[in-house]
């Protein structure tokens, strides 16, 4: 009976023991895998919780992914992909605004310590989040050749999903994300707009025109108010084909237009209008020369063109808006 007991003890021990091992094998093959890899795969979900016995909300600090792992960082998801130096596909979630695409460059250099310059260039319809995941920078270069005129400039291409009020919206809240989480000269913030890109932006600045040091409107129309744009004494240069085979050239040079008939209202004289407004028309030569038939797509080549890209970029100019301002 004795040795009936002893076994039963003996057995039940080694039961235990077993259980215990296969279940830390278990839990430990799971952390290799993962530490090696980094990779969750497709149509997985992983969840992961902080025990609320350390003081943390669980729910707060949860990291949910399908398809890819996510870092998390505040309110900010980054991207996990580059191209050509832009990290893509990182997501603002805003707590107004909802989650904005985004894909961005930030320097090398940049650790915080000094204030860098920074650029928005929202893309025309074909770079919208629906067209793929940074079709923007990949259908357009202003991105690219913005980095020239300035290598300590943050440069933040949005991927927003119309051109009306909403994007408008988005493209504010992500600006003022990007303000208040770098070090940003603030004499130093530029905006441009392609086409439909063109639209929303031109309601950004008649909204929030006192957050930027100068826009270029490129082969598009204005949209949004005047009244705050001429207020604030914002630089504007418009750019356009003349024969533009969406738009035309008559809204722009509305646009420009009305602008100026604000500064008269002003007072303001004809040099100082002249460097707070430009009107550039180009002619179809312009373009042909330049192995471009289409005017409204060729609008992607006044990237390329050094005095509308310097005028944006301008030190002088931004030191001196800052300055008025």
């Amino acid at each position: 009976m004795k040795k009936l007991l002893y076994a039963g003890i003996i057995l039940a021990a080694m039961a235990l023991c077993m259980t215990g091992c296969r279940n830390a094998a278990r839990n430990h093959g799971t952390a290799d895998a993962t530490e090696e890899t980094g990779i969750i795969q497709p149509e997985t979900q992983v969840i992961q919780e902080t025990p609320e016995s350390e003081g943390t909300d669980a729910e707060d600090e949860m990291t949910f992914s399908i398809g890819q792992e996510e870092k998390e960082t505040g309110d900010v998801t980054e991207g996990t992909e580059t191209y050509r130096d832009f990290v893509i596909d990182s997501v603002y979630h805003s707590a107004d605004a909802g989650d904005i695409h985004y894909n961005v460059y930030i320097p090398e250099s940049y650790d915080g310590s000094r204030s860098y310059a920074l650029y928005f260039t929202l893309p025309g319809y074909e770079g919208l989040y629906f067209q793929g995941v940074a079709a923007n920078i990949k259908s357009e270069e202003f991105g690219f050749e913005a980095q020239k005129y300035n290598d300590e400039m943050i440069i933040v291409a949005p991927q927003l999903n119309d051109w009306g009020e909403t994007s408008a919206d988005q493209t504010i809240a992500l600006l003022e994300y990007f303000l208040e989480e770098y070090n940003i000269d603030r004499s130093k913030v530029y905006g441009n707009g392609f086409s439909g890109g063109g639209e929303t932006m031109s309601i950004v600045m008649g909204k929030r025109p006192d957050l930027f040091t100068a826009y270029l409107q490129v082969s598009s129309q204005w949209d949004g108010a005047y009244e705050p744009v001429a207020e604030q004494r914002l630089p504007v240069y418009f750019a356009i084909g003349r024969n533009d085979e969406y738009y035309g050239s008559e809204p722009t040079q509305r646009a420009y237009d009305t602008l100026r008939a604000l500064y008269e209202k002003q007072g303001l004289s004809d040099d100082e209008m002249d460097k707070l407004l430009v009107l550039d028309i180009k002619e179809h030569d312009y373009f042909t020369e330049r192995n471009m038939s289409n005017e409204h797509g060729g609008g992607g080549l006044f990237a390329y063109d050094e005095e509308i890209m310097g005028w944006l970029f301008s030190d002088e100019r931004g030191a001196a808006v800052q300055e008025g301002r």
